[in-house]
């Protein structure tokens, strides 16, 4: 399960996004499907993930530090609440209208996030752990999914349409 939950969140999330642009005004511009995007990507692949990340890390630790291929350690609990801080915070941040807060959580998110996929890195090279929660599709989104949030506020900002918000 570890290996298809930030893939399918992901699925979930640009589907969201799709839905919600054709239900949307017309005409769909650059600036609405940037907004779309960014709101669809705060609240499910970083939102919710950062929720689920938070219940496995400090209610079945023992579970999550298997897929991830470590031994069980009380720094789980630690990593579990910053994964409830980034969690509830894009999870605001998808139905803010400011961009400086989508913004603040992408940066927090690429440093923790970021961090804990160099971490993953470090251990395939080190010890070649090749496990699901560690070198499955988690790692990819480690980066992937701050990087689109900190990209697609920009965008937003940039956008014609998008100036009055910044």
């Amino acid at each position: 399960m570890v290996f298809w939950v930030p893939i399918l969140a992901w699925v979930v999330a640009l589907v969201a996004a799709g839905v919600a642009l054709g239900r949307g005004p017309r005409p769909i511009t650059p600036y609405r499907i940037a907004r779309a995007l960014l709101r669809y990507v705060l609240l499910i692949p970083l939102g919710l993930l950062g929720l689920w990340g938070f219940t496995g890390h400090v209610f079945v630790p023992d579970q999550v530090a298997a897929s991830i291929g470590w031994a069980p350690s009380p720094f789980q609990l630690e990593v579990g609440v910053a994964n409830l801080g980034i969690g509830v915070t894009a999870i605001i941040a998808a139905f803010r209208k400011e961009l400086g807060f989508s913004m603040a959580v992408g940066i927090m998110a690429l440093c923790f996030l970021g961090g804990a996929g160099i971490g993953h890195l470090i251990q395939i090279e080190q010890t070649a752990d090749m496990a699901a929660g560690n070198a499955g599709p988690i790692l990819y989104t480690d980066f992937i999914t701050p990087i689109a949030v900190i990209v697609l506020v920009a965008l937003v900002r940039i956008l014609p349409g998008g100036r009055s918000e910044a």
